[in-house]
């Protein structure tokens, strides 16, 4: 099979996260963007039992990208490349909000309007409870990144509803978490309130989930971590 172009044009700087859904790469493709940093994700290098289910997300997160790159979406990644297997996206600099800790209530603020206008284009992120997926930028802003279970629908039916609920409320779980005496009573009400979805997950897989993942394979999902790592070693 010949080799993509990407394949052989690719020069690494640092790997970001290998788990067993993608390996997620910096680097540059100097050819098609000069010295410009870009981030890759490789869905061929999933395990091969996992691999039906790795191409699907990585499809839900080229189609999210594309959607907020035709946007021109300032607080997420932008789609560069997508050939089937080889996802680029746009790097950004900052820390992961779970090191930064941020306990500035202007940081909430404007994440609350980064997920208002996410939602508005027809985007639920649906993986915010991880806190690597907040990165706190060098002026602590917000920037959203890991798109790979994000829902894309322009008619904002119910599930997505549901999605979009649950991204707000895991904002202000970790609002609560770093920033408590800002909470308003509203807010504290909605954090601690799961909706339909986080119950009947609690109920069924979570706990299957994070045995699978984290006693047998020893991983935690952490790419805003490396994002973290790459900022701060320069």
């Amino acid at each position: 099979m010949a080799r993509r172009p990407i394949e052989s044009a690719w020069r690494q700087e640092r790997l970001l996260k290998a788990d067993f859904f993608s390996l997620v790469e910096l680097g540059r493709w100097p050819e098609k963007w000069g010295e410009q940093l870009v981030v890759r994700r490789d869905a061929g290098a999933a395990v091969w039992w996992i691999k039906p289910l790795a191409y699907p997300m990585i499809r839900k997160e080229m189609r999210a990208l594309r959607r907020l790159t035709e946007a021109n979406f300032p607080d997420a990644p932008h789609l560069l490349h997508w050939d089937g297997r080889y996802l680029c996206r746009s790097w950004h600099e900052g820390e992961a909000l779970k090191t930064a800790q941020t306990r500035e209530p202007a940081f909430y603020r404007a994440a609350f309007h980064v997920l208002r206008r996410l939602h508005r284009l027809g985007i639920a992120h649906n993986d915010l409870a991880k806190e690597p997926n907040w990165l706190v930028t060098a002026a602590g802003k917000p920037f959203l990144i890991d798109f790979q279970l994000a829902k894309v629908s322009p008619r904002r039916g119910w599930l997505f509803r549901r999605m979009a609920r649950e991204d707000l409320r895991y904002l202000l779980k970790h609002k609560r978490k770093y920033c408590p005496d800002a909470m308003t009573a509203r807010e504290r009400k909605i954090a601690s309130t799961p909706g339909v979805l986080s119950r009947v997950w609690r109920k069924t897989g979570k706990k299957l989930y994070n045995f699978v993942t984290r006693k047998i394979f020893r991983w935690e999902d952490a790419e805003g971590e490396g994002h973290y790592k790459r900022y701060v070693g320069r």
